[in-house]
């Protein structure tokens, strides 16, 4: 990864307790990981570092937005997100990130970047669908909207019209119905 060393933790250095890292997330930082579903974000990144003697724990909040395509219209809207995530790192014999909660860094080891972390949560945290908020309260007037609502097929008229042409032959088979 390129352009990672401001999520580098050097944990060497801290004192045991609390430290607090707090991050401004653009679309800047998805580019490093070659993700380009936002066309714009802007969220907040608290980090907590928990410091102990044997083990590190790292407490991660995220809150923001992205502006993102609704499934539905493809109007561009923010999108509100928030999460947290936790993550545990410990120290061993060779580097190993295969559980999600739990980081094996080997002995000797002095920082922690914290980047994939970040990234993961937040594109976790947005939802699978995507609907516009407009779409939900009725507010969205746009053209796509306009057309399909001019192109739906009315209940009402569509059985006015299939009792009104009824082929005859269907009452001669209606009929072998109710002679039994």
């Amino acid at each position: 990864m390129k352009n990672t060393k401001e999520f580098l933790i050097p944990f060497i250095g801290l004192k045991l307790g609390k430290h607090h890292f707090e991050y401004q997330i653009s679309n800047a930082f998805f580019e490093i990981f070659d993700y380009d579903e936002y066309q714009n974000s802007d969220i907040k990144v608290n980090v907590v570092l928990d410091k102990k003697s044997t083990l590190l724990e790292l407490n991660f909040k995220h809150k923001g937005t992205v502006n993102v395509p609704c499934d539905l219209t493809g109007e561009d809207f923010d999108l509100p997100v928030k999460g947290k995530m936790k993550l545990i790192v410990r120290f061993g014999e060779e580097f190993n990130n295969d559980n999600e909660e739990l980081l094996i860094l080997p002995h000797g080891e002095f920082e922690v970047n914290i980047a994939q972390y970040i990234y993961e949560m937040i594109v976790l945290s947005v939802p699978f669908k995507r609907v516009h908020p407009g779409i939900k309260d009725g507010s969205l007037n746009t053209e796509a909207l306009t057309k399909l609502n001019e192109l739906s097929i009315n209940e009402e008229k569509q059985e006015y019209n299939e009792e009104e042409n009824i082929d005859p032959r269907w009452d001669k088979l209606k009929k072998l119905l109710t002679d039994k």
